[in-house]
């Protein structure tokens, strides 16, 4: 894997597949919350229907300073995070009737996960790289 991802480096360059990266992560995660608010809507929830929304779509909220920060720090935990979504479609994909959306969290969770961990490891080296002393503190 590491070979794979140098020669990926070495072609492509960092900054590319860092862009790339970025493009995943900000587009699996808006539709990661437009399918967890779908979801919501879908519950009842006696007399408060947001709750539903609040409780599935808080923890990605919270990832939204450092994906909009551009932190690779943050990106890594986000990552751990979205493999609770995929888990979480993978169950409800199980569920009669739930099975569209089940996939599609499930997908987009795996997504998210995969987007944000090469950002993470993008990023740190392109930080490292354009660092003006070159030495390897970077702003996470």
């Amino acid at each position: 894997m590491k070979r794979w991802l140098e020669a990926m480096e070495a072609e492509h360059g960092v900054d590319v597949l860092t862009e790339r990266a970025r493009r995943l992560v900000v587009g699996s995660l808006a539709v990661l919350m437009v399918l967890l608010i779908w979801g919501g809507l879908s519950m009842q929830a006696g007399d408060n229907p947001v709750a539903p929304i609040l409780i599935r779509t808080l923890p990605l909220v919270l990832f939204l300073p450092s994906v909009i920060g551009q932190r690779p720090r943050g990106h890594v935990w986000l990552a751990f995070v979205s493999l609770l979504y995929f888990a979480q479609g993978v169950m409800l994909a199980t569920l009669p009737g739930q099975g569209l959306l089940g996939a599609l969290e499930a997908l987009s969770g795996l997504a998210l996960f995969t987007g944000s961990m090469f950002y993470a490891r993008f990023r740190s080296r392109q930080l490292v790289l354009h660092s003006p002393s070159g030495d390897h503190s970077e702003k996470r």
